[in-house]
């Protein structure tokens, strides 16, 4: 789907920039759903969650290309911070969902596809689901949140004085191969044209609520007994975005591999 293009974005240090019975993708106020380029929206299992902290998992297909939804169902703006793999998606750098990262903002009732990690004002490369070490994350040693979409919702703060700081930060944490044998993460794709504009925005400083999404092999989503009728095999690892006790204009850079062609 090539929707929803034209995108707001919000670049610190730049002003003007209950467990239920079926997974639920939305919060009272803003939606959030995985968008398939072949497949559509792709369904959501259910995980343990609270209101300000929801969990579910998906199953993905190697190579899949794919977009993040995001609905504002509200009648102010809110601003999202997005990671995939723990990696913000508009700078790259390593994310903890705070309000001072960079984020992107959606007006009153707005819907927003972002369909890649941002490398310019104008332009994207692909999300799509892969290998480990394919992955975006993996390019910067970082393991530490494989294979979850994290986004942190955020209303507006209104104040006529803006004081924006952030410091970007290219450090991650180191995990066993043996332990990612199996796991899945999210590929730096083919680019696109996407155009932003920045606006001002200033967070409030708790998040309304965040959302968490793992994304799995299917065969893996069976051996945990995510799926129905699958057999419950439980082979998690550390992630400081899933833990195992649940079921300045800096956008991203691009991979070491990839930085000789640009």
């Amino acid at each position: 789907m090539k929707t929803f293009r034209n995108i707001l974005i919000i670049i610190p240090l730049l002003l003007g920039l209950s467990f239920q019975a079926a997974a639920s993708n939305y919060h009272d106020d803003v939606e959030i759903e995985v968008i398939s380029d072949r497949r559509g929206e792709l369904h959501q299992y259910p995980a343990r969650s609270s209101h300000k902290k929801q969990r579910a998992y998906i199953a993905v297909r190697e190579g899949e290309r794919y977009s993040i939804r995001v609905r504002n169902r509200t009648g102010e703006r809110i601003g999202v911070v997005i990671a995939v793999d723990g990696r913000n998606i508009i700078n790259g750098a390593k994310s903890w969902l705070k309000r001072k990262e960079a984020k992107y903002v959606l007006g009153p009732w707005e819907t927003a596809e972002y369909e890649g990690w941002r490398t310019s004002r104008n332009r994207v490369n692909r999300f799509y689901f892969t290998d480990v070490d394919d992955s975006y994350a993996d390019d910067w040693g970082d393991h530490s949140a494989m294979g979850v979409i994290a986004v942190a919702v955020y209303r507006e703060k209104h104040r006529k004085h803006h004081d924006y700081s952030t410091q970007r930060k290219r450090e991650g944490y180191s995990s066993s191969s043996e332990a990612m044998r199996d796991s899945v993460g999210t590929g730096f794709g083919e680019s696109e044209w996407s155009p932003s504009h920045k606006v001002r925005f200033k967070a409030r400083k708790k998040p309304m609520f965040k959302k968490f999404i793992k994304y799995e092999w299917r065969r893996t989503l069976c051996r945990k007994g995510i799926i129905p009728s699958c057999r419950k095999y439980d082979d998690d690892h550390d992630n400081r975005f899933w833990p195992h006790d649940d079921w300045d204009d800096d956008f991203a850079p691009f991979p070491w591999r990839l930085r000789k062609h640009h």
